[in-house]
């Protein structure tokens, strides 16, 4: 009677330790594909945040601020007559 018991207490065991590799190799796959799906999301990010690098470097050149201040504003540069020199 014995051996029937540990027989069936290691077919038990073996069972459960099918089931848990299973369930572990199901995981690793759920959670690697969601570590796919945010990696994605990180490619995206980094090229909208390259794009917006570029766009702010073209809206703050020196000639469009410049055009901006001169046309859109009406400031000029000062002429040399109406300049104050200040010294310490």
């Amino acid at each position: 009677m014995s051996l029937r018991l540990l027989a069936a207490t290691l077919l038990a065991l073996v069972l459960v330790t099918a089931l848990s590799v299973i369930w572990a190799r199901h995981e690793a796959r759920v959670l690697f594909v969601e570590l796919q799906g945010l990696q994605a999301q990180r490619d995206e990010l980094n090229v909208d945040w390259g794009r917006l690098q570029l766009e702010q470097s073209a809206w703050a050149t020196k000639a469009r601020i410049e055009r901006i201040a001169r046309d859109e504003l009406d400031m000029r540069r000062p002429i040399d007559v109406e300049m104050v020199l200040v010294e310490p």
